[in-house]
């Protein structure tokens, strides 16, 4: 049924906008835009009615965007970003002055007429007819809002920016019907209040309060006489007008708004010319936006906030949708950054390697058990300048990081975790050669084998030639010896170990599938410091692998109102059982204790971790952590280029860079700082007693040699930690019932004593 085009059963509001949109067209637009003629753009009046009426009733509304606060986990100020600098604020918050002097320069008759003031019209047409062009305008402040209405919709896409300021008669016939509509439903004193938060004052200042704030300092509701002359003067042509960069044609402009502000009886004609003596009195804050405005040099926490928010569909299931959540702004984020934590991150940074430097570090610090991230940061500040950069060192690809990193030997933990998890026993022993071929076949996923080639077999080799074995697994994740770990995988196979790097959250910092190959045992593929952090955090919690979370709570502002948003949650499954990570934890503990991590000790706090240098010496890691808090700090090159040899970092020369020499100690100053203050926590692991010797087999708990003749024999005790060789024992002593839990395996002694005691504990 064709749509009726009569006025019949019509409100009074549809009549009049009916009646406008015949009877103004010819007038009230063609005065308030540059057009020759409605014939020039093939409209007719009938036309242009009929679009008129085909108009959505009801103007949709954005919520004007705000700035965004992010805080700490304690409440503090990280950063303010925000697509449009702007508060909203209250039209009593806005001095007087300044709704005056808007009003005066803008729409004079704004409180006499209704949506078009129809005697302006006639003015505009008269001076626009003798002057031969259009000079002046006939839009309301009503229609100027209604248009900054559509402006705001179109956010930060061009097209829909042009369309909705583009010079037709379509849009002017648009803006003319919602203006009816705003003026019968807000009224004039809201529409006032709404166009001076959503106007454009130039200088990245959307509404007043903003614009206040960056001319002068000072809030909306403080600005005098002279200062809203200037503020509203800049409106018709924020960069004509512009005071920062043209101060004589803006005090033109002012001098002209305290004019029109006499003529119409704002002020008297004395207080306007004393005003217009008085100088512009800028006190201009310069506009600082984004990421790089965040204190605690907390830049790339705040980007990895933000691309947390763009990324996870609890925010809008689309992508566009959460942009335009994110672009509306006003919200205040509450983030697991621990302030304690970032400060030292950063002071130990600063400590031990230079932003100059031709290598960098990046470190990141998670709560195990919650996932929380609780600090992130690298030697490249967040910018744009020399020495800084926008790419998170920290952080995957897909979240606004880098490629990622070989993170090398500290990614065997995982192999042995999958290792045992397999039923592989812990005294466990390989030859662990210094040099030897990839074993093959290999067993991989889905059936498929991985074969070493014939003619020119893959080698691998330990970092010295005097690392040979046999060695046990505590030995060999003491010392990183690659052998022993090619050794294992050769045996349990490549599955179980991307299985278990699956479940503790490990994958590529590119995206890229973990391949199926057995030197991925020794970290060749590259990982960010985030994810090795927290897989770590999965030891420290004995077993438990929860996913990173870096957002705690969101409320928006919207309106005169706040609402709470929905946040990511951490989940937490369970990647290995607790004895397989307790077995792990004694392992990493040794690292620290007399292996290749010494200098990441924390003294009296019980910590675990792992070295980690890669081939060519591209990157060098060192992961660790104590029950209450896991990190993982890399150094290297983010091209790289540049191998760790030869040179000098943090003012310090080396010859060669090893896991345990440079992010040891960044890590250990990281984590006494980070933890100081906080309590002390053990280990529930299992723990060589005190008194027993790796090299003499039989000793009580006061350390009383009790068989001579175990001397030049390995004990036994806790097989795979402490293994044990055949050795010619004398009566064996007796150790004492232990009060901790013991994995499987750890009592396995190998060595037999002569009267058959002598390698047992």
């Amino acid at each position: 049924m064709p749509k009726k085009r009569s006025g019949g059963g019509l409100s009074p509001t549809q009549q009049a906008a009916k009646f406008l949109g015949v009877s103004v067209l010819a007038g009230a637009v063609l005065a308030g835009i540059a057009l020759p003629a409605v014939g020039a753009l093939g409209l007719a009046a009938k036309g242009s009615v009929e679009s008129f009426d085909e108009l959505p009733a009801t103007m949709k509304t954005p919520p004007l965007s705000q700035r965004t606060t992010i805080l700490d986990a304690d409440g503090g100020q990280i950063a303010t970003v925000y697509s449009r600098d702007r508060t909203v604020v209250p039209l009593k918050d806005v001095s007087p002055y300044m709704q005056k002097a808007i009003v005066a320069i803008e729409d004079s008759r704004f409180y006499q007429h209704g949506a078009v003031d129809l005697k302006g019209v006639l003015r505009a047409l008269n001076k626009n007819a003798r002057s031969g062009e259009v000079a002046q305008g006939a839009s309301t402040l009503t229609q100027q809002y209604v248009k900054n209405v559509f402006v705001e919709e179109a956010g930060d896409d061009p097209t829909k920016v042009a369309q909705a300021t583009q010079q037709t008669i379509g849009r002017k016939i648009r803006e003319l019907k919602y203006a009816i509509q705003v003026e019968e439903e807000l009224g004039k004193k809201r529409i006032l209040q709404n166009y001076l938060n959503i106007t454009f004052f130039g200088q990245q200042a959307y509404g007043v309060e903003a614009a206040a704030r960056r001319y002068f300092s000072k809030s909306a509701k403080d600005l005098n006489l002279q200062e809203a002359a200037l503020l509203a003067g800049i409106v018709q042509s924020p960069s004509r007008y512009d005071p920062v960069n043209d101060e004589a044609e803006a005090t033109k402009r002012r001098n002209t708004v305290l004019r029109r502000m006499a003529e119409v009886g704002d002020v008297s004609r004395a207080q306007a010319a004393e005003a217009m003596k008085a100088p512009l009195g800028l006190k201009v804050s310069k506009p600082r936006n984004g990421c790089i405005t965040a204190t605690k040099g907390a830049g790339f926490f705040c980007d990895y906030v933000r691309e947390v928010f763009l990324n996870d569909p609890v925010f809008g299931k689309t992508r566009e949708k959460r942009a335009k959540v994110w672009n509306q702004g006003g919200l205040t984020i509450r983030t697991t950054m621990d302030p304690q934590a970032q400060d030292a991150a950063q002071r130990s940074i600063k400590d031990h390697v230079y932003k100059s430097d031709e290598v960098a570090t990046a470190t990141t610090l998670v709560q195990p058990g919650t996932g929380k991230i609780l600090a992130m940061g690298q030697s490249r500040p967040y910018g744009f300048r020399k020495n800084q950069t926008q790419i998170n060192l920290s952080v995957d690809q897909s979240m606004g990081g880098g490629m990622g990193y070989q993170p090398g030997s500290t990614f065997k933990p995982i192999v042995a975790a999958a290792a045992l998890e397999d039923g592989m026993p812990a005294n466990k022993a390989y030859p662990s050669p210094y040099q030897m071929a990839y074993p093959s076949p290999v067993s991989a996923c889905d059936g498929r084998t991985w074969k070493n080639s014939r003619t020119n077999p893959a080698k691998v080799e330990n970092e010295n030639e005097s690392e040979v074995g046999p060695y046990d697994m505590r030995e060999a994740t003491a010392k990183s010896v690659n052998t022993y770990y090619v050794q294992m995988i050769g045996d349990i196979g490549i599955c179980p170990v991307t299985t278990m790097a699956k479940k503790m959250g490990v994958e590529r910092a590119d995206g890229d599938k973990m391949p199926q190959v057995p030197s991925i045992a020794l970290g060749t593929q590259e990982m960010s410091p985030l994810t090795m952090a927290n897989a770590y955090a999965t030891f420290a919690s004995r077993g438990m692998y929860c996913t990173p979370v870096a957002i705690e709570s969101i409320s928006q502002r919207v309106g005169d109102s706040t609402k709470s948003l929905p946040v990511p949650k951490s989940t937490c499954s369970r990647a290995m059982s607790e004895k397989t990570a307790d077995t792990i934890n004694t392992l990493l503990r040794g690292v620290v204790e007399d292996g290749t991590g010494k200098k990441a000790g924390l003294g009296s706090r019980p910590s675990a971790g792992k070295t980690g240098t890669t081939d060519e010496r591209y990157a060098a890691w060192f992961v660790g952590y104590t029950p209450n808090m896991a990190g993982a700090v890399w150094v290297g090159d983010p091209a790289h280029k540049r191998k760790m040899v030869g040179i000098t970092i943090g003012g310090v020369p080396y010859d060669k860079v090893f896991g345990g020499e440079v992010p040891g100690p960044i890590w250990g100053d990281m984590m006494t700082g980070a933890l100081e203050g906080k309590p002390v926590e053990n280990f529930n692991t299992v723990h060589i007693p005190p008194g027993v010797d790796r090299n003499r087999g039989d000793r009580d708990d006061e350390g009383r040699d009790n068989g001579d003749q175990g001397d030049n024999g390995d004990d036994g005790f806790i097989g795979g930690l402490v293994g044990g060789n055949n050795s010619g024992g004398g009566d064996g002593g007796t150790f004492p019932t232990p009060s901790f839990s013991i994995p499987e395996g750890f009592f396995r002694g190998q060595g037999n004593g002569g009267n058959g005691n002598g390698g047992r504990g």
